[in-house]
């Protein structure tokens, strides 16, 4: 894939503060959407635990009025429905999991916290085709994009203690490639 090249637009002038106009300048091309198809599903899945959390109500609903909401554009459905789905249904084993890597109850958490932290636990326990820093790196976009101001640093200390509880091979050999 060819990087994008900046687009230059020679006819079309633009003004500068001292309203000179300035004929070829550059500007950039817009950046299209990074996100992948399965982000895309993390983020609604998200969505769906952080309402579950507030409101309660049951997966299948929720799916309903999510895909109701036109939110599936460029999202990988059925990865969103199987984990909006897993996560509400084993919501207290996973619980369970993140409890021990936690400073306070779970229920303390921010909404968002424990949502992430429930989507990432889910992954870690139930995805093994996802390597486990994949995991921790996508529920660390999240925070950024949707926690508090260090929300992600929290979510980042607490997957990466369960990480090595959940799949103790693989952060072995993570651990040793680090060295």
């Amino acid at each position: 894939m060819t990087p994008l090249k900046p687009i230059v637009h020679p006819i079309l002038p633009e003004e500068t503060p001292d309203s000179v106009p300035v004929a070829g300048v550059v500007t950039a091309a817009p950046k299209p959407d990074r996100k992948s198809r399965r982000h895309r599903a993390r983020e609604l899945a998200l969505q769906g635990i952080y309402q579950w959390r507030l409101a309660g109500g049951g997966a299948s609903d929720i799916e309903a009025q999510l895909s109701e909401e036109g939110g599936f554009a460029g999202a990988d459905k059925t990865y969103f429905v199987e984990v909006l789905h897993a996560v509400l249904a084993d919501h207290l084993v996973l619980e369970a999991h993140i409890q021990p890597c936690l400073d306070r109850p779970a229920r303390e958490l921010s909404p968002v916290e424990y949502a992430i932290l429930l989507l990432g636990s889910h992954e870690l326990a139930s995805r093994p085709e996802i390597p486990y820093r994949a995991v921790i790196n996508e529920a660390v976009e999240l925070a950024k994009t949707y926690g508090g101001s260090d929300g992600y640093k929290y979510i980042n200390g607490v997957l990466d203690k369960l990480a090595p509880m959940l799949r103790p091979v693989e952060a072995r050999i993570g651990a040793a490639k680090r060295k």
